[in-house]
């Protein structure tokens, strides 16, 4: 049986990519963690770590040991924090991962109030835009859109993911917006390629009346991020298409104006996703109930409707 400090070492350092951040979040040096991995490495005969003076890589032998004991081993942490938090306040790692801009802009302003309310939890949020392997990556809850649900996993809907066609001011002067999405064929665009299939696909917006029609602009430019394509639309080199969470504070400050208001494309909800365990830890409910709360306090589905 190895040493459990041994273990963890090897899961925070293969999870957080550097023994440093590993120490930080262990509350140890850094010559002290590396030292555990040594000892884990030694014992088991395998080497677990590809290391470099930049980053840490794991090893075949590593990925298979972090599958194998990565869920058990945050599954007895959660254990343990729900039987220390059964008789005080909500504590320990509350690890999320969220969009870039999505968080940046929904979660990041709602952190001060969870901190007063909840001093004793430490969060560590990954920002980036892919989808993750919510339980396989240990991670306690995940906010977007479009992740498989499987039977691991509860979801609680915070909105719509509703795209829509923008443009900056500028780029309108001295020209006729257009009234039917047929009219983007005359104008260039920003397109988005999909990081997952590497292809740019045709966006289909739709009305009321059931109508359905591709955005078929000229595309001047593709991108695969959205803040990308934002700041070149903001530019003025383009329209584009962006999901009304993201557009909307550009929408609101005039930044940005929406063409085709009757038209949009409903890309699903945006979600808050957590795994469906006996033992949730008090860290996770709590900042679900707080988000979920905040988000309809704050009229969030109302205001990234675009129908």
């Amino acid at each position: 049986m190895q040493p459990l400090s041994h273990l963890e070492s090897f899961v925070q350092s293969a999870e957080s990519g550097s023994f440093s951040a590993a120490a930080r979040l262990m509350g140890l040096t850094p010559a002290a963690v590396s030292k555990n991995v040594a000892r884990l490495e030694a014992n088991l005969g395998v080497r677990l770590f590809q290391r470099s003076t930049r980053r840490l890589a794991l090893t075949d032998g590593g990925q298979r040991l972090l599958a194998q004991i990565g869920p058990p081993l945050t599954a007895l942490a959660d254990a343990v924090d729900h039987a220390a938090e059964a008789e005080q306040q909500p504590a320990g790692t509350l690890k999320v991962s969220m969009g870039q801009a999505f968080g940046r802009a929904y979660l990041v302003p709602l952190l001060g109030e969870f901190l007063q309310c909840y001093p004793a939890i430490q969060p560590d949020w990954r920002f980036e835009n892919r989808q993750v392997d919510l339980i396989g990556e240990g991670f306690d809850a995940g906010i977007g859109g479009g992740l498989n649900l499987n039977p691991d996993m509860v979801a609680r809907t915070l909105g719509p993911i509703h795209l829509v066609v923008v443009a900056a001011p500028t780029l309108l002067q001295g020209r006729k917006g257009p009234r039917h999405p047929a009219d983007l064929a005359a104008w260039d665009g920003i397109a988005r390629r999909a990081i997952r299939t590497g292809r740019v696909p045709v966006v289909t917006l739709r009305n009321k009346a059931g109508e359905a029609a591709p955005v078929e602009f000229r595309p001047r430019m593709v991108f695969d991020d959205p803040e990308a394509m934002c700041q070149a639309a903001l530019m003025g080199l383009g329209v584009t298409v962006l999901p009304m969470p993201f557009a909307q504070p550009w929408l609101a400050r005039g930044d940005l104006v929406r063409l085709l208001p009757s038209w949009w494309a409903d890309a699903g909800p945006t979600m808050l996703y957590y795994p469906s365990k006996k033992l949730l830890p008090a860290r996770t409910r709590v900042f679900v109930d707080f988000v979920v709360e905040q988000f309809s306090q704050r009229g969030f589905a109302q205001r990234v409707r675009a129908d």
